[in-house]
């Protein structure tokens, strides 16, 4: 109990909270600096996924129209998915 006062003391210390503050802030710039570049990776990675799905569905539907293969309309699910591809290119 001795133990759990003395913390809860040191707590109240507003030299120990700047100490405690100092230390949260350089370890959260720590990560920050070090998963930055996954973020920036991850996103760059989308953008090209992206960019690459779209390209393929603009030249499947030109071939379709270029070989008089008749247009079935997209499913439910394509339709999603298509959707879904605009708003990640949107970002």
């Amino acid at each position: 109990m001795e133990a759990e006062v003395d913390k809860l003391e040191l707590m109240r210390n507003p030299v120990t909270l700047l100490k405690e503050l100092s230390a949260i802030k350089s370890r959260y710039q720590t990560l920050y600096a070090r998963f930055k570049p996954i973020g920036i990776e991850q996103k760059e990675s989308k953008n090209r996924i992206c960019a690459t799905v779209s390209k393929t569905m603009t030249m499947i539907q030109e071939l379709q129209k270029q070989t008089d293969v008749e247009l079935s309309p997209l499913t439910k699910e394509e339709k999603t998915a298509a959707e879904q591809l605009k708003s990640f290119s949107d970002l």
